[in-house]
């Protein structure tokens, strides 16, 4: 019996209090902003990891292994989308939020104490890569509970921009956190210092998302829609079976079409991102030379820009709907994407950077503003955190394989521009076929 039938959800659904959807709102888009954050400390210090944890003769080939071992997270973090999806499923969204991002700040603090290549040989690459695997379970886990819970909280006619606020705009408080540190510790240890110590007291600090989430979550209330699932399962527990288990549910017959197409969606949302936000850092200091302070403030700009379109397509889509904003933001990007990171390659001033910076982050991020609520609505409550965290994540762990690609793709900074745009171009693609085939979700969060 499948999920959609066996729990029928009451069409008087209890109405939150104004606390409880702002406590839940504020949850959502900051359990994912602090989990971001995390991910972004990686990136920033990506050129210094590669040197110390995958040193090699050619820069390239060390940058790659540093992207590598991002895509290490990206490929595990379905699997810790199934573990807390299903626990969230089953047993709360609340609950699975505030593991999975303590999990986070702790993991990630963890990779501040490791040795290097340079200490103890191959075993701190290999080291590194296991706290990654680890790390990558709990950002699977975030992704699950803090996807679901801040939509099934707000009214309808917020669901939209409370999309891009999470997606979008979560993404871009963790990535304006992590360029606020990488400043400050960019100016505390400029050149070798960095190299030495200041990537560690990068990793440090995101025992800092551990406690602030604890903060965030104390007075945290789990979604109406959620509590209401729970009381029919009680209800109905003497009588008709209960569906046995969420991810199974998500691969049968009937849900397996919405699972596949919609992870085309989430892929060619996910590549864009980590094309474009994941590596502007890279492409800031090895194709345009910028310092690394000046490029923090260019991050800062471009994390606010992220937020903005995020927001803006978010609330577009409660519109004109979610796959028309989708099929909008595909024929922006064919064009806008190649066209700024071919420009960016012939710039040299630097506000002139700085605006091709934030056009790039604002597309990007735009393009999956409302990709959360989308994978809300097109899974039934029952399993709507294992299916959106498992659909979320595997199209963004693909997505997150593309940066290692381009770097093992060229053979020196001068041809990064140009295997970007070939590359936004073509996951572009697979994100038009992905639209054109779904159907309209608009509405459809309350179904079962």
């Amino acid at each position: 019996m499948s999920a959609a039938t066996t729990i029928p959800v009451s069409e008087a659904l209890p109405k939150p209090t104004t606390r409880q959807t702002a406590t839940a709102a504020m949850a959502s888009l900051f359990g994912w902003g602090l989990d971001l954050f995390d991910l972004f400390i990686l990136l920033y210090v990506a050129p210094v990891i590669g040197t110390l944890f995958f040193p090699a003769d050619k820069p390239m080939l060390s940058l790659a292994g540093a992207y590598a071992s991002f895509a290490v997270t990206l490929l595990i973090r379905p699997l810790g989308s199934a573990l807390f999806g299903s626990y969230a499923d089953r047993l709360g969204r609340r609950r699975a939020l505030m593991i999975a991002v303590v999990g986070v700040g702790v993991s990630t603090a963890a990779f501040g104490l490791l040795p290097t290549v340079g200490q103890i040989g191959w075993a701190a690459t290999a080291i590194f890569l296991a706290f990654r695997l680890i790390q990558g379970i709990f950002v699977g886990g975030v992704v699950a509970a803090s996807h679901t819970i801040g939509t099934e909280s707000v009214p309808e006619r917020w669901r939209g921009l409370m999309s891009g606020a999470v997606g979008g705009g979560g993404a871009a408080i963790g990535g304006l956190l992590a360029s606020l540190v990488f400043y400050v510790i960019s100016l505390l240890a400029p050149g070798e210092a960095f190299a030495s110590w200041g990537w560690r007291a990068m990793f440090f600090s995101g025992l800092l998302t551990s406690a602030v989430g604890l903060v965030l979550f104390r007075n945290l209330e789990e979604s109406p829609i959620f509590r209401q699932l729970q009381a029919e399962k009680s209800a109905r527990r003497a009588g008709a079976p209960v569906v046995a288990s969420p991810v199974r549910a998500l691969f049968s017959a009937e849900y397996i079409r919405a699972f596949l197409v919609s992870t085309l969606i989430s892929f060619g949302g996910g590549a864009a991102y980590y094309l474009t936000s994941g590596y502007l850092p890279t492409y800031l200091k090895l194709v345009n030379g910028v310092p690394n302070a000046t490029a923090s403030m260019m991050l800062i700009a471009a994390n606010v820009a992220a937020a903005f379109g995020a927001c803006a397509l978010g609330e577009l889509s409660q519109r004109i709907g979610r796959r028309s904003s989708f099929l909008l933001m595909g024929a922006v990007r064919l064009v806008a994407f190649p066209a700024l990171f071919l420009a960016m390659a012939q710039t040299t001033d630097t506000v002139l950077l700085t605006v091709y910076v934030m056009l790039l982050s604002l597309i990007a991020n735009a393009s999956y503003g409302p990709l959360l609520i989308f994978l809300n609505e097109k899974f039934p409550t029952a399993l709507r955190a294992t299916g959106t965290g498992l659909t979320w994540n595997v199209g963004f762990a693909l997505g997150g394989m593309l940066p290692t690609l381009v770097s093992l793709a060229v053979d020196g900074p001068g041809q990064i521009p140009m295997m970007l745009a070939i590359f936004t171009t073509a996951v572009t693609a697979v994100y038009l076929v992905g639209a054109f085939m779904t159907e309209e979700t608009r509405g459809n969060l309350e179904r079962i």
